[in-house]
């Protein structure tokens, strides 16, 4: 009778499971950290720990000694990965590293190659242990490569930018990234705790509160590409004071998990985070992040599919019946044009309060309408009569801004 590994075997109905999903296997699919794990702990097999070392040998010490270069001396796929893998600055030991590669390898569907590379490199396979080792085990290793081939075979496709917690853990964070158009204060509080960068406060008419895209207890985890892992007190300050008046690219990683609950790996910081914050709320969450839809009045819809949301605006239920003739030259919004008013000679975007307010008191017709953002310009077309409004370039837009009330949201620009 053949011999068997109940890690292999466990492996196996984890694998079947996936399969069973069907379609893509996203990070959201309840079976991949299991998976991944079981990689992990399969790898580790039979690891032997090298002599008056200090170091921990770990799997990522045996990937990272493998060859760079194929046999023309240039750099062979297997290697970019590696290569990613080892510059990556979100990731501080060789468990994160590790963990990044076996994600990496999934994404790119090159694990079985990659161990296939392993096997052929006889002084790095020596420090596995023959009697216990999965890999120096000919009756284990053909159906662990059969597994790896199965995996490989699937369709993965993972957000490799959410790594900054694979050091502690494979369940990761919910992440998302925030475009903040150009501004003279984000008007963030931030604190820093073991190595990561925690809003505190959100400044009243501050642009993070206006735009309400970040809540306090949430991690900035990248600044356009910046990663703030490992940070010292007053780096993102920098950061923000050097991109300031541009365009922000921020990478945001929320303090709930994706089933609402506290992300258990923040736990004890949020904790001392509360102490200077006590208004944070780490309970259950009562209500979504996002509203609902039945709640959200405006779409963005880019050639025929919705891709974002855009400002609630004071006006119906939003459709989305826009074919992709409408949408193709950009991105566009059904919203309800409100009018305008005369702000004089400054366009500043201190004079927006004043100006949504004056529309809003002389209680204007309303229209439904088109906002078309395209590359140069937008557009406002009335979507009934589908007359073209107004078309302003974006060079005569002096500022743009938002206005929030209870029951909808005014966006308004100014116009030289």
């Amino acid at each position: 009778m053949a011999p068997k590994d109940p890690l292999l075997g466990t492996l196996k109905v984890c694998v079947l499971s996936l399969q069973s999903e069907g379609g893509l296997v996203t990070d959201s699919s309840p079976h991949l950290a299991s998976c991944c794990e079981l990689l992990e702990l399969l790898l580790r097999k039979g690891l032997q720990q090298p002599v008056l070392s200090l170091v921990h040998r770990d799997y990522w010490h045996c990937f990272e000694q493998l060859n760079h270069k194929d046999a023309c001396g240039r750099l062979s796929s297997l290697s970019l990965v590696l290569e990613q893998t080892r510059v990556c600055r979100k990731l501080l030991s060789a468990q994160g590293r590790g963990r990044f590669l076996l994600r990496l390898a999934l994404h790119r569907r090159v694990l079985p190659q990659l161990l296939t590379h392993l096997l052929h490199t006889p002084r790095v396979l020596e420090w596995y242990s023959p009697e216990v080792s999965i890999l120096r085990n000919e009756a284990f290793l053909e159906p662990f490569m059969s597994l790896l081939l199965v995996l490989a075979n699937m369709d993965f496709k993972l957000d490799m930018e959410n790594c900054s917690f694979l050091d502690e853990s494979w369940i990761l964070p919910v992440c998302e990234k925030y475009e903040v158009v150009p501004c003279r204060e984000v008007g963030l509080v931030l604190r820093y705790l073991s190595g990561r960068v925690f809003v505190l406060h959100l400044t009243p008419g501050g642009q993070a509160h206006v735009d309400n895209f970040i809540r306090p207890g949430d991690i900035i985890d990248e600044i356009n590409g910046t990663s703030l892992r490992n940070s010292k007190n007053g780096q993102a300050g920098v950061v923000l004071s050097r991109l300031k008046g541009l365009p922000l690219s921020i990478g945001v990683l929320r303090w709930r998990a994706g089933d609402g609950t506290v992300f258990r790996p923040l736990v004890k910081l949020l904790r001392s985070l509360k102490t200077e914050n006590p208004s944070l709320q780490l309970g259950p969450q009562t209500e979504p992040h996002t509203e609902p839809e039945e709640q959200n009045p405006s779409q963005c819809l880019k050639e025929g599919r919705q891709v974002g949301r855009g400002s609630r605006c004071y006006g119906p239920r939003t459709s989305q019946g826009l074919t992709e003739g409408i949408c193709a030259p950009g991105i566009v919004y059904i919203v309800q044009f409100l009018g305008k008013a005369n702000i004089g000679m400054h366009g500043g975007k201190e004079v927006l309060q004043h100006a949504i307010t004056q529309v809003l008191q002389e209680h204007q017709q309303s229209k439904e309408v088109l906002l078309d953002l395209k590359e140069t310009h937008l557009t406002c077309t009335d979507r009934g009569s589908k007359q073209e409004l107004l078309e302003h370039h974006y060079p005569e837009i002096s500022c743009v801004g938002r206005y929030g009330h209870p029951d909808y949201t005014v966006f308004a620009f100014c116009v030289a």
